[in-house]
């Protein structure tokens, strides 16, 4: 589905990502773990295309993405939800759900109903605006958002940060949904090791920029747990 080999990316003479290789297959849930400031938005940002990189290769589904530009990556199936959540706050909802449209190769598409069915919060609050949601409501609509591009693969980042408990159960339920209804992979960004047992079948841990450890969700050990991502 995603391979990442070799991939180094530079800010100016730091080396931010280094000699990086992932994989994550088809319908599988794959957690990319690591401490604060170790390179797991500089990988998902080089990935999308958001940031240059010095060498490597990434392919998706067989085919090359390495040199494509950020659109193209998106139209070909790879949608992301950065940390922040990035929604338009004077728009409403569903502005801003209809503004990924512009995202999909069939432009004339309408919202698909599967967002609404798995997020009802955002039917009820359509004309609502967007800074006026919950932090939580606000990243059902960015989740949302992204699924209007009905994607190969979702990438979240930090999906779960400064959420409420029950939403994000509502987010793992989806998750674990999208992979089993939708056959749609994830490649996820989190940082709450219990969230993350719960919803993933594969890992990565990075640190310094490399990725040092990894396998089957059921393989992290706590010896791991606490030499990499207890802080």
């Amino acid at each position: 589905m995603l391979s990442i080999q070799g991939l180094n990316q530079y800010y100016g003479a730091s080396h931010t990502l280094r000699d990086v290789e992932l994989s994550v297959d088809s319908e599988r849930i794959f957690c990319l773990m690591g401490r604060n400031g170790v390179g797991k938005t500089t990988l998902l940002n080089t990935l999308l295309g958001l940031l240059p990189a010095r060498s490597g290769e990434i392919t998706f589904e067989g085919e090359s993405v390495f040199k494509l530009p950020t659109e193209d990556r998106v139209t070909r199936g790879i949608a992301y939800v950065p940390q922040g959540r990035m929604i338009f706050p004077d728009l409403s909802v569903v502005e801003n759900l209809r503004l990924a449209l512009a995202g999909r190769k069939d432009r004339d598409a309408q919202i698909p109903e599967q967002v609404y069915e798995f997020f009802p919060v955002l039917a009820e609050m359509a004309d609502r605006r967007g800074g006026d949601l919950s932090g939580g409501q606000q990243q059902q609509l960015a989740i949302g958002r992204a699924l209007v591009l009905q994607p190969r693969i979702l990438i979240l980042d930090e999906p779960c940060e400064g959420i409420q408990p029950n939403i994000v159960q509502l987010i793992g339920d989806v998750i674990q949904r999208l992979r089993s209804e939708q056959e749609i992979s994830v490649l996820l960004v989190e940082q709450k090791l219990p969230f993350a047992r719960a919803v993933a079948d594969d890992f990565a841990i990075m640190d310094r920029g490399k990725i040092v450890a990894g396998g089957a969700m059921d393989q992290l050990s706590e010896a791991l747990a606490a030499e990499y991502l207890t802080v």
